[in-house]
């Protein structure tokens, strides 16, 4: 049986040890009270919310203050506005998921002029537009990985549309690039994709373009959301429909989304990373540029908590690790 330490002094050190098992050591080299602010793409979708809770308990952790403010649609230019409201606050840090790579530039930079350190993720601006960038993994890996998945629930052969976010998503399209890519190799020659449909990240956009999609193609033998909102309006709509068990759904979606379409069969295998650490790894990203102990140059590292020690590759970038596919046999074990 464990018996209580009667010692003041080793009663401290226990103290000192277990704080530092719980981040305070990654804590007590960033600057404390630090003003953080994340800007989802839409502050009302699933996965950003996931995204911020987990930066915003990283800045607790480390002691700072955050918050997340943010548009209700993903429109090109529909987060400028908080951006400017964030320059007049005076925040150490913006942590921005771009709706596109250009149309908010000017504003970081303005941000980035007075002070304010920029970094973005999930979806990237342009490099003149942050001084970081937090990646949810290797672009080319995410994009090739959905065809090589699609193309085995396909049987290697048939058409399949994909299912976007927005036209100008930066993420989603160099997802799409990367597919299209991987689609160019022999093995996949019977392989036609053959529309690529946006839904906006709306849900019932998303649902109306699935249906869409069916009436238009009716050999359709996959759709490819690499979106959460996507995915599950696709699964929702094909699951009440004739397509179910006919036409296969996968993208990118989170177990908690998906969980209820695995277990019905209308999905069979999707993927995603955790976006709660994304953002946690974003805070970290964040406070140690407004803290001073990293520049945002290539082969500096840092601490990010329980995630440990990172390291920025080239045009700085920061990568969370490969993504985890979901199937029934692992889905009750994720909680996000």
């Amino acid at each position: 049986m464990f018996k209580p330490l009667r010692h003041t002094g080793m009663a401290a050190l226990c103290a000192a040890l277990l704080a530092i098992n719980c981040g305070g050591a990654f804590a007590a080299d960033l600057k404390s009270g630090l003003k953080i602010a994340f800007v989802p793409k839409q502050i009302n979708n699933p996965y950003e919310v996931i995204a911020d809770d987990g930066g915003l308990s990283a800045i607790k952790e480390f002691g700072g203050v955050g918050k997340a403010v943010g548009p209700s649609d993903a429109g090109a230019s529909s987060q400028v506005s908080y951006i400017n409201t964030l320059i007049t606050q005076h925040q150490d840090a913006i942590v921005i998921a771009a709706n596109d790579a250009n149309a908010v530039v000017p504003y970081l930079k303005k941000a980035m002029g007075q002070g304010i350190k920029v970094v973005t993720f999930d979806s990237d601006t342009a490099p003149e537009g942050r001084q970081l960038f937090v990646n949810q993994a290797n672009a080319e890996g995410i994009g090739r990985g959905q065809v090589q998945l699609v193309a085995k629930l396909m049987g290697g052969e048939g058409e399949f549309a994909i299912l976007s976010a927005t036209p100008n998503a930066t993420n989603q399209n160099t997802w799409i690039k990367w597919m299209q890519e991987e689609l160019k190799k022999p093995e996949y020659s019977k392989i036609k994709l053959v529309k690529i449909a946006y839904g906006n990240d709306d849900d019932q956009k998303s649902f109306v373009e699935t249906q869409g999609l069916l009436q238009a193609y009716p050999n359709l033998k996959a759709i490819v959301a690499p979106t959460t909102v996507g995915i599950a309006a696709a699964a929702r709509y094909i699951s009440s429909s004739s397509s179910k068990g006919k036409v296969a759904v996968t993208g990118l979606g989170t177990p908690n989304q998906m969980r209820a379409f695995v277990k019905n069969g209308t999905v069979t295998a999707f993927q995603l990373w955790d976006p709660s650490e994304l953002g946690y790894l974003a805070a970290y990203a964040a406070a140690s540029l407004a803290s001073g102990k990293i520049s945002g140059k290539e082969g500096e590292s840092f601490d990010a908590g329980k995630l440990g020690k990172r390291t920025i590759g080239a045009q700085g970038e920061i990568i969370l690790g490969p993504p985890t596919t979901f199937d029934a046999s692992n889905i009750d074990k994720y909680n996000f």
